[in-house]
């Protein structure tokens, strides 16, 4: 099925591209969650504005991206979550969580869909994230999560 993204997939391609993925992922995944539309001839209008659209968003050379990530990883983010006594969370620390924690703490504003957690963050104590900033250019965060 031809689909037309209209939010970053990863692995799959940026806002505004138009790609081929099976039925069954864009059925029950893509299209519900509204990352993509179906493609149509008249869809070809929606890819010009989603790409604009776009360009006006996000970070366009490596500069700038060197600056975000400058800025992100001087900025110390705490988050303070609700915990048991073993220090075990009552769920798990989430992207948004983070990106809200990042904006509290006077750093940048950063789109939750661009933090990466190599696994859920279910402990209190330090740990790291990483945020794409571009295709070239990662920052990496330290978070310590602590009792609220």
């Amino acid at each position: 099925m031809k689909i037309i993204l209209t939010h970053e997939v990863s692995g799959l391609g940026a806002a505004g591209d138009v790609v081929d993925v099976k039925d069954g992922y864009a059925r029950n995944y893509l299209i519900p969650r509204n990352f993509a539309i179906r493609w149509t001839k008249g869809g070809e209008k929606d890819v010009e504005q989603i790409r604009r659209a776009r360009k006006i968003h996000e970070i366009q050379t490596i500069e700038q991206a060197n600056s975000v990530k400058a800025q992100l990883e001087g900025v110390k983010v705490r988050l303070a979550v609700r915990s048991g006594d073993a220090g075990r969370l009552f769920g798990s620390v989430t992207p948004a969580d983070i990106a809200s924690a990042i904006k509290a703490a006077g750093g940048p504003e950063v789109d939750k869909r661009r933090i990466e957690l190599g696994s859920a963050i279910k402990t209190l104590g330090a740990h790291e994230t990483s945020v794409r900033l571009h295709p070239e250019v990662a920052a990496k965060v330290n978070i310590e999560v602590v009792a609220a």
